[in-house]
């Protein structure tokens, strides 16, 4: 069976936590424009539940809603899509580019 290697690409990502939720001043740009997208259109970040001031994001994608959990890393893909990943998968997928 061929084997593949996967491309090495440079992503952003941003680590949700407690903090992180309750005080968006540290998010990056685009996920404040994510937040600020038409509710249920895929890129769109918002409470898991309504009127959720706190806890976890749902993430619409083209393949439907996925639920952010805290420590979740958020990432925008190369073409600017947006998912969560967990953080163990992170450590093992992800190094620090700078």
């Amino acid at each position: 069976m061929p084997k593949f290697r996967k491309r090495p690409v440079i992503i952003e990502a941003f680590q949700l936590t407690a903090v992180t939720r309750a005080d968006n001043s540290t998010w990056p740009e685009w996920l404040n424009r994510a937040w600020q997208m038409q509710l249920e259109k895929p890129g769109c970040v918002a409470p898991w539940y309504a009127g959720a001031g706190d806890g976890p994001l749902v993430i619409f994608t083209l393949e439907g809603p996925h639920r952010a959990e805290y420590g979740d890393w958020i990432i925008q893909g190369v073409k600017g899509e947006l998912y969560p990943c967990k953080p163990d998968i992170f450590a093992l997928t992800y190094e620090a580019a700078d």
